[in-house]
């Protein structure tokens, strides 16, 4: 064997090895590749590889479960004549919820987190590890639930899909914290520009929501992904299936007084989308039924407000087309509303229903077992509003009312309000209506819808229902880092312990034989009763007029504050700080001992994953 040939033939053993170290050995050929690829990149070329990889795959989930449920829809509402149109109304939607929340229950063992909380959930409270069921159950659960006329979104099952592409993909690899959250973001990233077609609204998409604390550097992956997903539905979804809108007037600076007015209206209506949401979310809660009966109550009020209202059925993005393309009177006339006189004031009662019953209808579809989210509903509530109140204005006797844009930058405040996202609903308008000269209204109306929100409450409602559940910060980066740590995992479970009923001579022979300075108090149960220090036994090791048959229970005090199995990170270092002292028990539901915890054995952890998520 000549020199060159060796050396091949010695690189390829530990090609072999490295696999064989990292139990590769039934490994796929391409995972093969790519692992080989993992040693040989640097970390921004592995990353920008990665984002390219994630962003087609996540781009391609999205472009097959729009691809499905547009043609489900297509058949309902242009095939099918009106007349049986209102069977469909009346049967679909019911079986959409009821089929969904059947397969959650048998096939994903009931895991039905769902909605842009879920991915939050995910980063703050599981490291960023998504379950790989989500690669595929989230498009199961939405195509039926939404293809069946569920009035919501595709759009969060699609990012929440991506982001566990992402996460399983950089799991697969072996990618430490900061990366795993980093390719999470991108797959939602490209799940969301894939949706709209809009790769920077995917962008804005992950660091308004899911990211707060990532380097410059780490803006490429994020990047590559969303242009993967961008191009795949530009290419592969059809012309009529794209969120696109091609109609729209020139930006004149005179009409500002519209926009102004338009951004309070959609702000207050954004928080009454959001105050029914809750309201319905709570009703449903309460109902002590089944997952399958709270199904058939929400599929039953769906079925009941589309057949009355056919705008509900669905997504509802061609009912805001024809807003724009001014064809408002073939969307009354496919709806109960036909029987009556087609008048202006027909028109502006017929908004305003649909405006306010667009909440209900969302709310029953997702709180009612669907599987949805609320991009699609706050931009047709928005654009609905925008529309409504370009009708209103031309009724009062304004003329030149700009409706195709007041439709527009509508949907961007309802948007901004509901899903406290300004920047993304800006720029997602933007790039769907090639609508760069609208930065302005489109800035206006947004901030404005924005800032109410907040004014209202200072964070989203799904962050605040996580919150108050204890699974998600919603302040700073660096305490989702913290909460993403176990506290099981700095738990001294070789700690030493004695029982209290023990005599003083058996304590200093433990104390001989162990090093450490702190000793738990148990009963025959092993239940804590209390804690001793070297600082409380000190006065007896050097007291030599002490009787020895005192017993431990006389001696041992009671510990500042007791440590739950279930406690997390965050609330142990208040209980730290707040009694001053480094060292707790840890006792399990059953107040058996388990072992000690300190504080810097979690403030080491932290400094630790911080420097990890910041290299």
């Amino acid at each position: 064997m000549n020199l060159h040939n060796r050396k091949r033939y010695l690189s390829f053993l530990k090609f072999k090895r490295d696999f064989q170290h990292y139990g590769l050995e039934k490994a796929r050929s391409y995972e093969l590749i790519l692992h080989w690829l993992s040693k040989r990149l640097n970390r921004s070329q592995f990353l920008l590889l990665s984002g390219i990889l994630v962003g087609c795959t996540a781009g391609l989930a999205g472009v097959v479960l729009k691809t499905i449920v547009h043609n489900i829809h297509f058949f309902i509402t242009n095939k099918v004549h009106f007349e049986y149109q209102v069977l469909f109304y009346i049967i679909f939607p019911f079986l959409g919820i009821v089929l969904t929340v059947t397969i959650v229950q048998t096939v994903f063992k009931g895991q039905d987190r769902k909605g842009i909380g879920a991915i939050l959930y995910e980063i703050a409270q599981n490291s960023s590890i998504v379950s790989s069921v989500k690669m595929y159950s989230q498009v199961v659960q939405s195509a039926i639930t939404v293809g069946l006329g569920g009035s919501a979104g595709l759009e969060s099952p699609i990012a929440v899909t991506g982001a566990a592409i992402g996460s399983n993909y950089a799991q697969t690899y072996r990618l430490n914290y900061k990366e795993r959250t980093l390719l999470l973001a991108a797959g939602a990233t490209a799940g969301v520009a894939s949706a709209f077609n809009a790769p920077i609204a995917g962008v804005m998409f992950a660091f308004e929501i899911l990211l707060t604390g990532v380097v410059f550097t780490d803006f490429i992956p994020l990047v590559v992904a969303a242009v993967c997903g961008s191009l795949l539905s530009r290419i592969l979804l059809q012309e009529d299936i794209l969120f696109r809108f091609h109609t729209r007037e020139a930006f004149n600076y005179r009409n500002l007084p519209y926009y102004l007015i338009l951004g309070i209206v959609t702000g207050l209506y954004a928080r009454y989308f959001l105050v029914i949401s809750q309201k319905v979310e709570h009703f449903l809660k309460g109902i002590t039924v089944s997952p399958l009966r709270k199904a058939m109550i929400g599929g039953g009020v769906l079925s009941l407000l589309c057949v009355l209202f056919p705008p509900l059925f669905g997504e509802g993005y061609e009912t805001v087309k024809a807003f724009t393309n001014g064809e408002t009177n073939s969307i009354i006339e496919n709806s109960l509303f036909r029987y009556f006189e087609i008048s202006e004031w027909t028109v502006i009662v017929f908004l305003a229903l649909i405006c306010l019953l667009k909440a209900f209808a969302t709310s029953f579809t997702i709180f009612g077992g669907g599987n949805g989210g609320n991009f699609a509903p706050s931009l047709f509530a928005g654009g609905s509003v925008g529309f409504l109140f370009a009708v209103i204005c031309q009724q009062i006797g304004f003329t030149e009312v700009p409706t195709s844009n007041l439709v527009l930058v509508g949907m961007a405040g309802a948007m901004s309000g509901v899903l406290y996202a300004p920047l993304t609903a800006i720029f997602l308008i933007a790039e769907s209506s090639f609508g760069y000269d609208l930065f302005i209204p489109l800035m206006i109306v947004s901030v404005i819808s924005y800032l109410m929100a907040k004014w209202f409450s200072p964070i989203s409602p799904e962050l605040k229902s996580l919150a108050a559940q204890g699974k998600i910060f919603t302040s700073q980066h660096d305490e989702n880092l913290l909460f993403s740590l176990r506290t099981e995992s700095f738990i001294d479970r070789q700690a030493e312990t004695i029982n209290e009923h023990a005599l003083l001579t058996d304590l200093f022979e433990v104390i001989k034989k162990s090093n450490k300075n702190i000793f738990a108090v148990t009963d025959d149960s092993g239940k804590l009763r209390g804690i001793l220090t070297l600082d409380d036994i000190r006065p007896y090791l050097f007291n030599k007029d002490i009787e020895l048959s005192v017993t431990i229970n006389k001696i041992m005090k009671s510990p500042a504050a007791i440590v739950n199995m279930d406690d997390k990170p965050k609330a142990i270092l208040q209980v730290f700080d707040n009694t001053n002292t480094w060292n707790l028990p840890v006792v399990n539901p059953q107040n058996v001992f388990v072992g000690f915890i300190s504080k810097s054995s979690i403030l080491t952890g932290y400094r630790e994953l911080l420097k990890g998520y910041s290299n």
